[in-house]
């Protein structure tokens, strides 16, 4: 299998080290997948690898690396609102959909050391699934992170590296440790398996409503479910389960709201802001990757 570079097409084998394309642009993955249908759905595996027919899995490593993460509740929140508890997970987060998917990916290629920048959630869902293998794991995280993240990441036999300065700074330094030092990027932005397992929030609650539903609210940070989501219900739609694509909102918090302000000016390009301090830390992001 091949990653292809979103800027100049090149194909680049998914064993390689390299967190990017030489020419700077990222990955992404091929998406060619079978027509969605439920028989291919794997029943009698109680993770989200039960739809591992329409992900870029390879081998079997997953087997060693999944701890039953997906397969969250779906409840009732007052009238026509419905409520994915994917807090329900391992880590407390839906970043265990995309850890899973990245961290078996790693195994399979046999990486030893990573390093990751996240502003909590992510970091902590990598760590676990990272000590579920033995993979050594290095987390970057920036100033003002919750310190229950902290403990959590440490908690998992991880290094919690906390960086001054806001969560765009703390990504810069990491990367820097990743060109300077050659360690493994296993960054829930740049990597694309991590999407692979993201993708998983909208196959689940097909498989659990037997529809999608009009309207999907969507926190929006770097995008990392929002991405996932978006592929998923391509891939629906292309199969021919949804006749129509519902309506994704994305959802920013008002101190750091990138795209809310590219939106509202109508730009060409991705707002400029600067992110001023929000309890939504884990969507404070004010330059994302893959805007």
């Amino acid at each position: 299998m091949n990653f292809i570079c979103s800027k100049c097409g090149k194909l680049t084998p998914t064993h390689t080290p390299q967190a990017s394309c030489s020419c700077g642009g990222l990955f992404s993955l091929p998406n060619e997948f079978p027509k969605f249908e439920e028989k291919l759905i794997d029943k009698n595996e109680w993770s989200l690898f039960r739809y591992r027919a329409f992900m870029n899995i390879e081998g079997e490593s997953w087997r060693d690396v999944t701890m039953g993460e997906g397969r969250t509740p779906i409840i009732s929140f007052g009238k026509d609102v419905m409520v994915k508890m994917d807090y329900m997970m391992p880590t407390l987060s839906f970043k265990d959909r995309g850890a899973a998917a990245l961290v078996a990916h790693m195994k399979e290629i046999g990486v030893k050391k990573c390093v990751q920048d996240s502003s909590g959630n992510a970091g902590v869902a990598v760590a676990a699934y990272c000590a579920r293998v033995g993979i050594e794991c290095e987390i970057y995280v920036p100033e003002g992170t919750s310190p229950k993240k902290i403990s959590m990441i440490e908690a998992f036999g991880a290094k919690a590296v906390v960086v001054p300065g806001t969560r765009d700074h703390c990504a810069d330094v990491c990367r820097e440790k990743v060109v300077t030092e050659g360690a493994y990027y296993a960054n829930h932005v740049f990597n694309p398996f991590f999407y692979e397992g993201t993708k998983t929030y909208i196959y689940e609650t097909y498989e659990q409503l037997k529809r999608v539903p009009e309207n999907i609210f969507i926190e929006l940070g770097n995008g990392t479910l929002f991405i996932g989501a978006v592929l998923a219900l391509e891939h629906l739609l292309a199969s021919g389960v949804i006749s129509h694509f519902p309506q994704v909102i994305a959802i920013q918090a008002s101190g750091c709201a990138p795209f809310f302000e590219t939106v509202e000016k109508q730009l060409d390009h991705l707002a400029e802001i600067t992110p001023v301090p929000t309890l939504a830390e884990g969507i404070a992001i004010g330059k994302p990757a893959r805007a």
